[in-house]
């Protein structure tokens, strides 16, 4: 490929005022998909992420991994039973879900991000007792719904120069036990014990569509919950534009849901004027410079 070495120094420049802007800012990024199945994007993810954390962003990548699960429980023989879409998650299938999120792709992860230059720990909500949770749903089992968040831990990385990588597995409040979460959930979770500055949730699709299959750039908490009301949020949306409510009611500046399948999601959302997603937030536009 060939580069303008010219052009390259004017994005850069052009840059400046949103690298000012999101400097010592906390971003927390939701990663999934087919992303994580593919060494390449995988890679590119992690550029990103070092790139953000070298010029000054504190990123918190937190992940899922069901198709990695799914393929393991298929492997050891063990049957998926689903209650209203929801997969029921009992003693066997949460220790599988631990091994699986906690090790396989937690580690991976890490391992890109250190591979790209980067310095990344993997670490779990139950680590430091991140995340503590109840049961979601008796039906659904070892499903748990986080009551309690102790984000001491990352802000201990963060003052390391340290990008924590965090699994969605968390401890109960009896007995010790392990509790598998939505990985949007999660994220969202984690974000508002923050406060942090956004909230990144990177789908498979090109964000939020208005009724004539058009991506919006930006929706307020009340947009949402109407658009939720008339069906035009629907399906697996439904999910993910209410966990950016409930992160931006608990304290996060805006919530954005974007294509992660788009080369370099995350820096165009942030660096860039006009974004890469669906932006969800109360009253600030998209850019706001940081007035020193």
């Amino acid at each position: 490929m060939v580069r303008d070495p010219i052009a390259t120094a004017q994005t850069l420049s052009e840059a400046l005022p949103y690298l000012q802007r999101y400097n010592d800012a906390i971003v927390v990024v939701k990663f999934g998909g087919n992303a994580m199945g593919d060494d390449e994007a995988m890679a590119e993810f992690a550029r990103d992420i070092v790139l953000m954390r070298q010029v000054g962003v504190n990123p918190v990548v937190v992940h899922g991994g069901g198709p990695q699960i799914n393929d393991l429980l298929k492997r050891l023989g063990i049957e998926s039973r689903f209650v209203r879409g929801k997969r029921v998650t009992d003693k066997a299938t949460v220790e599988v879900v631990e091994m699986v999120l906690s090790g396989l792709v937690n580690k991976r992860i890490v391992q890109a991000i250190n591979d790209e230059g980067g310095r990344a720990v993997g670490l779990s909500g139950k680590d430091d007792d991140l995340m503590v949770c109840v049961a979601d749903d008796p039906e659904l089992g070892f499903v748990g719904r986080p009551v309690e968040m102790n984000v001491q831990v990352l802000q201990d990385l963060f003052a390391a120069g340290i990008i924590p990588v965090v699994a969605p597995v968390a401890t109960g409040t009896d007995d010790n036990e392990t509790f598998n979460v939505n990985g949007d959930t999660a994220a969202g979770a984690i974000a508002a014990a923050l406060k942090a500055d956004r909230l990144l949730l990177l789908t498979d699709v090109s964000g939020v569509k208005d009724a004539n299959g058009n991506v919006l750039t930006q929706l307020s908490p009340e947009d949402v919950k109407r658009m939720t009301d008339d069906g035009v949020i629907s399906g697996g949306m439904i999910p993910k534009t209410q966990t950016a409510l409930e992160a931006i009611e608990g304290g996060v500046r805006a919530a954005v849901i974007l294509d992660g399948r788009q080369p370099n999601a995350c820096l165009l959302e942030l660096f860039t004027e006009h974004g890469a997603g669906t932006l969800i937030r109360s009253t600030e536009p998209r850019f706001k410079p940081r007035r020193r």
